[in-house]
């Protein structure tokens, strides 16, 4: 087994899309990134990386790239799948916390938990989505993701010699 962990964060602003977790929620401000601002599918990519030892998602995903600019978030972390797979292993699960003043993410937790784990290729029930509020940290504007995974290695084929 291997484990990951992962964390990004981003400002608000206002003007955008508010991108988390491969959706967009309804909000007035979104979150500005060099890509889509989505603060979970990067720290999900950077966990997956991290627990193959491949980097992290500035490495693979250069800001100083303007290919990247306003990219989906997606393509990261179906990049960073493929490494994960590349490397013999498959996801076991995630947990993820989300800290931001606002919006709520309870409301929208069951949805953001069934689009990670259809982007992980795993059951619903192996992804943890939980949210808490920046009480005295001074980060308001601004929306943190912290992500651990667990990989379990894939079973190689046994081969049979013929007889």
């Amino acid at each position: 087994m291997r484990i990951g962990y992962g964390w990004d964060s981003h400002e608000f602003k206002p003007g955008i899309p508010l991108k988390i977790g491969g959706l967009t929620l309804p909000h007035e401000k979104g979150l500005a990134g060099h890509s889509d601002g989505d603060v979970l599918l990067h720290a999900i990519t950077d966990a997956l990386l991290g627990a193959v030892a491949e980097g992290d998602i500035g490495s693979d995903f250069p800001p100083s790239e303007a290919k990247w600019k306003g990219a989906d978030s997606v393509i990261f972390l179906k990049e960073a799948l493929r490494q994960v797979e590349r490397a013999g292993y498959r996801v076991s699960n995630v947990d993820s916390t989300l800290i931001l003043a606002e919006p709520k993410i309870g409301p929208h937790a069951k949805k953001l938990q069934a689009q990670v784990a259809k982007l992980l290729k795993i059951e619903a029930g192996a992804v943890g989505i939980k949210a808490k509020t920046p009480e005295g940290m001074g980060t308001d504007n601004a929306a943190i993701a912290h992500v651990a995974v667990l990989l379990e290695e894939v079973p190689k084929p046994v081969k049979r010699r013929k007889k």
